[in-house]
């Protein structure tokens, strides 16, 4: 199974909701270039708002990435895990799993809030960003329009 897994998290606190700090998360990318990676190993791009959304890219085993891909008569099955199951917002409803031929792919963004289980610290939020391609891919295949996109989000006020 050739794959190609893009997994981005953008945290940020309530110090970002708005004004300037909001106009800089939300002009982060939700898509980068692919490094050579070895197989069964996505690429990961961290950006939180304490480092200025500056990016921090890293690896993962492919096993360790919140997402389901199965593949099935020349198909790639793609489903998110929601983690952790307490975030809000909650999610009663999921869409269906994504099933990708060949040179297709997947962008599926899903939102999370938390808060300190004391009540001591204030909101926190994260937005996972999966880019997903089925079969061999350029570098550059997610810097351009998603086969499939899967907006997930859900209200986080």
């Amino acid at each position: 199974m050739e794959v190609t897994v893009q997994w981005i998290r953008t945290s940020w606190t309530k110090e970002s909701r708005g004004g300037e700090a909001a106009a800089r998360r939300n002009a982060v990318p939700v898509g980068f270039r692919v490094p050579p990676m070895p197989p069964a190993v996505a690429h990961v791009v961290r950006m939180h708002e304490s480092d200025g959304f500056d990016r921090f890219d890293g690896q993962e085993d492919l096993r360790k990435v919140d997402v389901q891909l199965r593949e099935d008569k020349g198909r790639l099955r793609v489903l998110p895990r929601v983690q952790p199951l307490f975030a809000i917002p909650p999610r009663p409803r999921r869409p269906p799993a994504v099933r990708l031929v060949p040179g297709q792919w997947v962008r599926w963004q899903l939102n999370y809030r938390f808060s300190s289980a004391a009540g001591v610290r204030g909101w926190s939020y994260w937005l996972d960003t999966f880019n997903i391609a089925y079969g061999p891919v350029k570098a550059d295949v997610f810097l351009s329009p998603p086969t499939v996109l899967v907006d997930e989000q859900g209200p986080v006020r």
